[in-house]
């Protein structure tokens, strides 16, 4: 017997039930048939319809998960399950061993007070055929009725267990719904949440990568146009190579977000060489001096620590070749503190802001959230006319 969609929780299946209903049907049958009288024979004939009812309507109505509804085809199958086994019953009273197989159906398909009402149908009417057909002496009828409002009382309670079985099952089939429902819900909003912070991820590699590359590139060709009007094409093939060489490497970081690797420099430079490269084509697209040190003992990094730390030079280079005015000086200092993690620093001499006015884009929150996601920090500080330092702390866990 089911009560759910998916006969989830304590009641039995209904394969199990169809086993119990069978057999109990089947030993009242072969009980009445031990011997075969006519009485009896009648008796078990009145009881044999209730197998195809069972299976036509009965078991059905269980199927549906009508459990507990008070359906119209329940009551009607459970009425006339009754006025078969009732005449079974006065007819030959051990025909009462059928209740073993019908008194369940009526806790399991009716709500209460109608399995109640079926419950001393099944039970009392036969009782009163008995006093009234067979004219019973009076010990007789006493021990009858004592054994009628036994089997009512114990019908009652075996019932009611039955109820609290199905409610049980029914509040874990409605929690299983719940449940479902709600990882359902957890997944999709995990999806959403892993979209979004895909999209934000890829926004800041295009704009640490692309962008600034394609800045590069136009600034090299206003600086071309400008070698150009004046004559000097030596510098004008100068900023042509350049112009190749940044494009190239734009080329290849492409190739490496459409390929989700690491970024090609740190693929064949160590980070180390890759910040000195960053800073040579600085120098040469601006003319400022750029140094590049390293301090402590270099040792291997996580390569999301790496790749944070080179994103990180990339914006604040491309930051003194956007704002940095003038900028004569640009010192690049890559540290490998004893406890571990990875200081880095860009500072220059430029003209400098006031970050208190400043409103800032996309870059510099960018980094912050890089280094955060690595459970490290990024902090920029400047002061009008007096350069702009930018320090990225990275943790020694970070992977």
């Amino acid at each position: 017997m089911r009560t759910g969609r998916d006969g989830t929780g304590l009641v039995p299946t209904l394969r199990r039930w169809d086993w119990y209903y069978g057999l109990a049907l089947a030993a009242t049958i072969a009980y009445l048939l031990c011997p075969p009288t006519t009485t009896r024979v009648v008796s078990a004939a009145l009881l044999v319809p209730l197998v195809p009812l069972y299976l036509l309507v009965g078991r059905p109505a269980m199927a549906r998960g009508e459990a507990g509804h008070d359906s119209t085809a329940a009551r009607l199958y459970l009425t006339a399950v009754i006025v078969l086994f009732i005449p079974a019953a006065v007819a030959t009273p051990t025909s009462s061993v059928a209740l073993f197989a019908i008194i369940p159906q009526c806790f399991i398909l009716l709500q209460k007070p109608w399995s109640l009402v079926a419950v001393f149908a099944a039970n009392g009417l036969p009782l009163i055929g008995w006093l009234v057909l067979l004219q019973v002496d009076a010990p007789t009828a006493v021990g009858l009725s004592a054994m009628v409002v036994l089997d009512c009382a114990f019908s009652i309670v075996f019932g009611t267990w039955i109820e609290k079985i199905i409610e049980q099952s029914e509040a874990q089939r409605r929690l299983l719904d719940e449940l479902r429902s709600s990882r359902a819900e957890v997944a999709r909003l995990s999806a959403a949440q892993g979209a979004l912070k895909e999209r934000e991820r890829l926004a800041r590699e295009i704009h640490d990568t692309l962008a600034q590359g394609f800045t590069s590139l136009l600034m090299l060709a206003q600086a071309v146009d400008v070698e150009l009007e004046s004559g000097n094409t030596a510098g004008a093939r100068r900023h042509a190579k350049l112009m190749d060489a940044t494009a190239r490497e734009n080329l290849a970081e492409a190739r490496d977000l459409v390929a989700a690797m690491t970024p090609a420099r740190l693929e064949e430079d160590s980070l180390e060489e890759a910040v000195r490269r960053l800073g040579a084509r600085l120098a040469d697209e601006t003319g400022a001096e750029v140094s590049v040190a390293v301090e402590g003992a270099t040792r291997p990094l996580p390569p999301v620590t790496a790749v944070v730390a080179l994103r990180a030079c990339q914006e604040a280079l491309a930051n003194v070749r956007k704002h940095a005015a003038g900028a004569r000086s640009v010192r690049v200092r890559l540290g490998y503190p004893e406890h571990g993690g990875l200081r880095l620093v860009v500072a220059d001499d430029g003209c400098g802001f006031d970050p208190s006015a400043y409103r800032p884009g996309y870059g510099l929150p960018g980094m912050r959230a890089r280094a955060a996601e690595t459970g490290g920090r990024a902090e920029v500080r400047s002061v009008p006319g007096e350069g702009t330092t930018v320090e990225v702390l990275l943790e020694a866990a970070s992977r």
